[in-house]
């Protein structure tokens, strides 16, 4: 009898293993055929967003999961509006390269020298991909009582407001000292033929 649950116990764990793997497999490839489509995704995000904020003033409650999301997707669209390597940081390690470099055939490390496109922290994919996780996830947590702590929304909508006002004022002007703009090269150019 005993000998008989030892042996079934590999089985199932081998089992379960691999329905999670067949599971993440699925998954993969549902992310790999969304990602062209990008007007798509996004509705789909836009739309469970909508559905959250419903639930939210329909309900009059769970505030403060509200509030966490507002302020995870600010934080999100923050690494998606800057550049992958920081400007400030950048010189810095130019003068230091310059300093311990010798010898010819380097690279020109100066910003006149050579094209330098933005690459951002935070790939849109990427910044799709954990504002829909975040959204579903606010709304699964709307369904929990335990989530809904009473507070006095007002405070929480005037921090927010305040504190996008102040690190976009903050983004924008790190944007015009180091002269990037982070959409000018949204998408990949397209040519029209000359027929």
């Amino acid at each position: 009898m005993m000998e008989d649950t030892l042996s079934s116990a590999p089985a199932l764990s081998t089992r379960a293993a691999g329905l999670l793997g067949t599971l993440q497999l699925r998954y993969q490839m549902l992310l790999d055929k969304s990602t062209p489509h990008t007007g798509i995704r996004w509705g789909v995000t836009a739309a469970a967003m909508l559905l959250f904020l419903l639930r939210i003033v329909l309900a009059q409650g769970w505030y403060i999961i509200c509030y966490a999301l507002a302020i995870f997707l600010l934080n999100l669209f923050l690494a998606f509006l800057t550049p992958k390597i920081d400007p400030e940081m950048a010189e810095e390690i130019e003068e230091a390269e310059e300093a311990s470099a010798s010898g010819p055939g380097l690279l020109p490390v100066k910003n006149d020298d050579e094209f330098r496109p933005f690459i951002r922290r935070l790939p849109e994919f990427k910044f799709w991909l954990s504002a829909t996780k975040a959204v579903l996830l606010s709304i699964v947590c709307s369904f929990f009582a335990v989530f809904d702590i009473p507070v006095y929304w007002p405070i929480l909508l005037f921090y927010w407001l305040f504190l996008f006002v102040v690190t976009m004022r903050r983004q924008v002007q790190h944007m015009i000292k180091y002269r990037y703009v982070p959409f000018a090269n949204f998408g990949k150019q397209r040519y029209r033929s000359g027929r």
